[in-house]
């Protein structure tokens, strides 16, 4: 195994017990174990445990955020970006299962370590994302403007990024049809019209 596929393996192992023990909960010697390494030989590919979450965080948010300007980039109407939006949050959620859990679950505690300062404004930038979309949709009238928009995209952020913890693809389900269903219900509703 090249050094690059062994940091890889340990990052995916370490992120798995990262999104179900948390952050916190987990320790260098179960990462260790996980893996089948001794602990200090860890420090051979990071230089701690928090590394390790930063590795796995900051990617993923890299890849939300790049997401997230190609929607705002496309010559769409704001109620397609919005779809867009709510599609392309639930397919990286779905690329990166482990850190979006890790990253739901421990924000807060992340906050109050210094290597992750950061998160507070990235954070504030995925809402001002949602809300350009919300506002241009409201002035241009696909958009319903009765509505509050913080409270629009706090309860669709949350319904996004819960789905980690009980949606599970095959089978019947695939995130297309969670994909699908989500931006029915959020933008369509779910009541039938009578």
């Amino acid at each position: 195994m090249t050094s690059r596929s062994r940091r890889d393996h340990i990052l995916h192992r370490a992120g798995a017990l990262f999104a179900s023990r948390g952050v916190a909960g987990t320790t260098v010697r179960e990462i260790a174990d996980e893996v089948g390494i001794l602990s200090g030989s860890l420090y051979h590919h990071f230089e701690s445990k928090e590394a390790m979450v930063d590795e796995i965080i900051s990617s993923y948010l890299a890849d939300l955020r790049g997401r997230y300007q190609q929607v705002l980039n496309a010559p769409t109407p704001p109620a397609r970006q919005l779809r867009e939006l709510i599609r392309s949050s639930l397919e990286c959620a779905a690329a990166n299962p482990h850190a979006t859990e890790i990253y739901q679950n421990d924000a807060n505690y992340l906050r109050t370590l210094p290597r992750f300062s950061y998160l507070k404004g990235v954070s504030r930038e995925v809402e001002d994302v949602w809300l350009t979309v919300i506002e241009a949709g409201r002035q241009d009238g696909t958009l319903r403007s009765d509505v509050d928009a913080r409270t629009f995209y706090r309860l669709t952020r949350d319904a996004i990024w819960l789905t980690v913890r009980w949606f599970k693809p095959g089978g019947r389900s695939s995130v297309n049809r969670l994909i699908d269903d989500c931006t029915t219900i959020f933008l369509d509703g779910i009541a039938t019209r009578g």
